[in-house]
């Protein structure tokens, strides 16, 4: 790879100019959730999102809090086994806390659809790995003390629906529920009152992750994980600051998609893919 002096922009991009956010993928029983990353403004705490995520800490968690008039929370725990006989509620292992990135870069409020950090009550820099969808705009959670200045690092391009079904459940069955099962399990949102591993809202989270390499013929391939129904653009420029051009536009499937790009290959290029939302 050094050879063919490759250089590989990692985006997933919302098509915004001057703009571009890695998009994560929610997947739930309940639909999808797409969601843009605040890289540039958030960088110390996207990057610690997107750890969790590449070390697959953030498959098989579920949702362990629904307030439907306020939030739903998860990145706290997970079923270890499942499908197994021996599946048990597990915390997720954390890295450790990161510093506040409130006032870093743009500042976001608590609005709907918007993705912040959960933290500890009264330790502005406490936040690990648990995270929260806003259901509603709660700008009381923007105020500057130690109980909030909870940090905003991304919001929904896609999926608001699946949101607002978490705002329909109620806290009597039999279906779609919240449940007590003591603290921090006090709000636990099942799909039936049947109680069950299979009751739980299960949600696992991926990147785009665009990734490139040499086709072996003198070009290069570039594969990136799609989503279903909305049209990608593979762009690429040979210059910084950059003047992108187009390579190729094509429609997602929801899996893998791959193009070959065959300039020849010792010309460096920088390579990104945008979704259109």
């Amino acid at each position: 790879m050094k050879s063919v002096r490759l250089l590989i922009l990692f985006l997933a991009v919302w098509a915004l100019p001057g703009r571009a956010g890695t998009l994560a993928q929610f997947r739930t029983v309940l639909g999808d959730i797409e969601v843009e990353l605040y890289d540039q403004d958030k960088p110390i705490t996207v990057q610690n999102f997107i750890r969790y995520v590449q070390n697959g800490h953030y498959r098989d968690m579920f949702i362990h809090r629904c307030d439907p008039a306020f939030v739903i929370q998860g990145g706290g725990f997970f079923v270890t086994n499942r499908f197994a006989t021996n599946q048990i509620i597990a915390a997720i292992p954390t890295y450790g806390q990161i510093t506040n990135e409130f006032g870093v870069g743009r500042r976001f409020s608590n609005t709907y659809g918007t993705i912040a950090m959960a933290k500890v009550a009264g330790d502005t820099n406490s936040a690990s790995s648990q995270w929260f969808f806003n259901l509603k705009d709660n700008a009381f959670l923007d105020a500057p003390d130690a109980n909030n200045l909870f940090t905003v690092f991304g919001r929904v391009v896609a999926g608001t629906n699946v949101l607002d079904a978490f705002k329909t459940f109620k806290y009597v069955g039999p279906t779609n529920v919240i449940v007590n099962f003591g603290s921090p399990l006090n709000e636990l949102p099942v799909l039936t009152t049947n109680l069950t591993y299979n009751d739980l809202i299960y949600i696992d989270v991926s990147l785009l992750n665009v990734q490139v390499r040499s086709d072996g013929v003198g070009g290069r391939e570039v594969l990136w994980n799609s989503v279903s129904n909305r049209l990608h653009h593979v762009e690429f420029t040979t210059n910084l600051p950059p003047s992108w051009q187009l390579l190729l536009s094509t429609n997602g499937t929801g899996s893998t998609l791959r193009i070959t790009d065959a300039n020849p290959v010792n010309a460096a290029r920088f390579y990104r893919v945008r979704v259109d939302y």
